[in-house]
């Protein structure tokens, strides 16, 4: 494990400042769903399929076809390091809800570069900006074999609704569900800032994005992650529930 760069306790000491600043209550912090128009817990909302689009260039997260990302994440406790590769692929899926969305392959790899996780993450973007995220086909294997694939959730099948990954124009006090499968995947995240600094091994950033990541189905699990304008995730780091950080190691721009 590589140690932190003076950059990154920065940007993690900011973090903690930013949590305490909004009271550990997101409630409060959080806009009202009805100024925000982002979607917040079981709500249902209707999406209009001519509204989206496969294309998805938000400048936190951009996912042109051909995009790959690669983080090694380690665990703070075991020193265990998993790598971690998600491409943009060019396939798309028709989503139960009517929306077209695009297959983003994940493949989790333990030190020897046995997978033992492997996810379809589905995205899509509004005629707004906003990124949303329309489910998962996902997989956990033991020995070769799968051994759950607890998880998975297509929005429009069983009460399954879509959730927002990135917001459009995000500002601190946003919160929004992320996605929400009853009992399966019920997370949401708030925006902190928009102005932090943040070092990696793909670089330098200023101007990243950061966010409060929470679990309800696992109440002690929060994380704060950093986007980087142009390129995505780079940073994610447990800050309750664990000690993991995961960090961007390699970038391939698609398109």
């Amino acid at each position: 494990m590589k140690p932190r760069t003076t950059a990154t306790v920065i940007a993690a000491t900011l973090a903690a400042a930013t949590i305490g600043a909004c009271g550990g209550d997101d409630e409060s912090a959080a806009e009202p769903a009805s100024s925000s128009g982002l979607p917040q817990g079981s709500e249902h909302v209707e999406l209009d399929p001519a509204e989206f689009t496969t294309e998805i260039d938000n400048p936190y997260w951009p996912m042109p076809v051909g995009a790959r990302w690669s983080y090694d994440e380690t665990d703070g406790k075991t020193g265990e390091v998993l790598h971690v590769t998600v491409t943009v692929t060019d396939r798309t899926k028709q989503i139960a809800n009517g929306v077209e969305a695009r297959v983003v392959h994940d493949v989790v790899r333990d030190e020897r570069g046995v997978p033992i996780e492997v996810t379809d993450d589905w995205y899509a973007q509004d005629a707004e900006g906003n990124v949303w995220y329309l489910g998962e086909d996902t997989a956990e294997y033991e020995n070769g074999k799968v051994a759950t694939r607890a998880g998975s959730f297509e929005a429009g099948v069983d009460g399954a609704e879509a959730g927002v990954i990135m917001p459009a124009n995000p500002k601190p006090g946003m919160a929004y569900r992320q996605e929400y499968y009853e009992g399966e995947a019920e997370d949401h995240g708030a925006i902190l800032s928009t102005d932090e600094k943040v070092q990696v091994p793909t670089g330098y950033y200023e101007g990243a994005l950061m966010t409060k990541d929470l679990v309800p189905l696992e109440p002690r699990v929060e994380e704060l992650k950093l986007y980087a304008r142009g390129i995505g995730p780079v940073l994610t780091l447990s800050i309750s529930g664990g000690s993991g950080r995961e960090e961007l190691v390699a970038f391939k721009p698609g398109g």
